[in-house]
């Protein structure tokens, strides 16, 4: 069945192609950013599809979106391999034969011989396009996409699957394209605000008025110790939609008070180093459970190596010892996973690499080692400065397993240092 040419569709559809998003060996990440994306844009998004790398199943799926929607976005499937058949199954749902575009071509060679290398025969299916579509460059990659409407009112934008390249992509020609012919319904705008302390049900129930909203809405979401609260509004343009969000954001910024530790494209990691570089102090590490995540999340942040001294892994009590200080008899009276033996190890490493603040961490991951007294979830982290050093236990439970454990020893242990920096206290709202 070929595509009703009269019917003019409604919104936009996502179209993710690839087996290894089916058989889990991927996340699909393009769906969420393409989502966020159509929305920042105010085109309205109504179903995401995801196929194999099977041409019959990838041009039913073209048919009945065109059938749906005005606007159809598809990633990944075309490189060059033979498993790659977006361009090809497209064009044969509208009877369209390829068409080699030399200027294409052209672009995929230099590329190559940029590289110092000859183009792959294989790599000259990139340079096949349906008559009539638009290039859609690829800065970074070989794979161009197109923009293509094989009958009015319907369009195709396809892109790779590579999220760097989609990324570019977008943003370079999609963007421009789908605002010069007015895609979009205003502006649809989101902010996340972020809180690390707060239970979701308990933060839910303390913003019910803003919940109950319809413009902008607000929507919880609960992850690895941390919850979001994500505000969306809808307004005819970026400034409106700003004013409506604001007097929402601060509302809920007050009913989190110091829970809520950042929006958007902050981590408790980021925000860490930030107020540290204001104040152009440094930090260094001491981790025991967490084998080197809190050092990790830090130095993902680009620009950590101002403050980012260095970093010790101390598994071993004799490590513990040998290279932070910790006393024999702490240990032994207290044993490894205790507040005092955490507090030696923070100052330990604050003055074995001469860091203005040192943070550790010492628990019980699991999922064996854990007894009555001391059982799996339990953990203790400590900071240490100039004015001393403090320690907080939490008991995180062993039913979410040794990843999660780790996971959120390493977000209490930066919220425990961010709310030092601020001089907050010692307010045990995670445990």
């Amino acid at each position: 069945m070929t595509p009703d040419p009269n019917h003019l569709g409604e919104g936009a559809e996502v179209l993710c192609i690839g087996s290894e998003l089916l058989l889990g060996n991927i996340l699909n990440s393009n769906a969420r950013w393409l989502a966020e994306a159509l929305a920042a844009l105010g085109i309205p998004h109504f179903r995401q599809t995801v196929v194999g790398d099977n041409s019959q199943r990838l041009q039913e799926a073209v048919r009945e979106a065109s059938r749906r929607c005005r606007l159809l976005v598809t990633t990944g499937g075309l490189g060059p391999t033979t498993d790659d058949l977006t361009t090809q199954a497209v064009a044969d749902c509208f009877g369209q034969p390829l068409e080699l575009r030399e200027d294409v071509l052209a672009t995929v060679m230099a590329r190559y011989k940029a590289r110092g290398q000859s183009i792959p025969a294989s790599n000259r299916k990139q340079a096949l396009l349906p008559k009539g579509a638009t290039v859609i460059p690829n800065p970074t990659g070989t794979a161009p996409g197109m923009i293509w409407e094989p009958r009015p009112g319907f369009v195709i934008l396809t892109f790779p699957g590579v999220p760097t390249e989609l990324h570019a992509m977008w943003r370079q020609t999609a963007v421009p394209w789908l605002q010069e012919r007015s895609y979009g319904r205003g502006v649809v705008l989101s902010r996340i605000l972020r809180f690390w302390g707060a239970s979701e049900s308990r933060l839910a129930e303390a913003a019910a008025a803003e919940l109950a909203q319809t413009n902008p809405t607000v929507a919880p979401y609960a992850g690895t110790g941390e919850v979001k609260l994500r505000i969306t509004a809808c307004a005819e343009t970026s400034q409106g939609a700003e004013a409506l969000i604001a007097p929402t954001q601060a509302r809920l910024m007050k009913l989190g008070g110091s829970n809520c530790y950042g929006c958007d494209e902050d981590s408790l990691a980021s925000v860490v180093l930030n107020l540290l570089t204001e104040r152009q102090q440094t930090v260094a590490t001491a981790e025991s459970c967490t084998g080197g995540g809190i050092a990790a999340a830090l130095t993902a942040v680009p620009g950590s190596s101002v403050v980012v001294l260095g970093g010790i892994v101390a598994y071993a009590n004799a490590v513990k010892h040998r290279l932070l200080g910790v006393s024999t008899a702490d240990l032994e009276r207290h044993g490894a996973v205790s507040e005092p033996v955490a507090k030696a190890m923070a100052a330990g490493a604050r003055h074995r690499l001469g860091a203005d603040w040192g943070v550790a961490v010492t628990g019980i991951a699991g999922p064996g080692g854990g007894s009555i007294s001391k059982p799996v979830g339990l953990v203790v982290l400590a900071v240490s400065s100039g004015q001393g050093t403090v320690a907080v236990t939490g008991r995180f439970g062993a039913s979410r397993g040794r990843h999660w454990i780790q996971a959120v020893s390493v977000g209490a242990s930066l919220d425990l240092l961010r709310r030092q920096l601020l001089g907050l206290g010692l307010e045990n709202t995670w445990g």
